[in-house]
């Protein structure tokens, strides 16, 4: 089994478990009075609390929109993703990047938002219209 594996901090633990357990649905791992981590999507997650590094200025142009640097995410499958983008809309999280379709008609044609945890840490989420094409060119 391969599973990517980030840490990174977040300003307080409550809100951890609030954003990606109760909002993204993410299940809860082990955990200490300092960290705790979470089954993102099939990888682990280990948030830390500690000084958030904030999104910087920097952005770069992927299919004419400007995606904030650095960020990170997962690939999930197109339901999931539409499913996910509906109830994020519903919570009223305020978008980086509204769910939309880029590259359409393209080899690597994804569903893709982009959105900030309750910390300022930068999140993409996206969804391939053909799972095959990932790494496509």
């Amino acid at each position: 089994m391969n599973v990517f594996h980030l840490a990174y901090t977040v300003t307080d633990l409550d809100s951890a478990r609030s954003f990606y357990g109760e909002l993204l649905g993410c299940q809860e791992g082990r955990s200490t009075d300092s960290w705790v981590d979470f089954n993102f999507f099939g990888n682990q997650l280990s948030l830390h609390v500690g000084e958030v590094v904030k999104r910087s200025k920097t952005t770069s142009k992927v299919d004419d929109i400007s995606v904030p640097m650095p960020h990170f995410g997962c690939v999930l499958d197109w339901n999931s993703f539409n499913d996910l983008a509906d109830k994020l809309q519903s919570a009223g999280i305020e978008f980086i990047v509204e769910p939309n379709v880029r590259f359409k008609d393209l080899p690597g044609e994804q569903a893709t938002m982009f959105f900030e945890d309750y910390s300022g840490n930068a999140i993409e989420l996206k969804a391939y219209r053909n799972p095959s094409e990932v790494f496509s060119k």
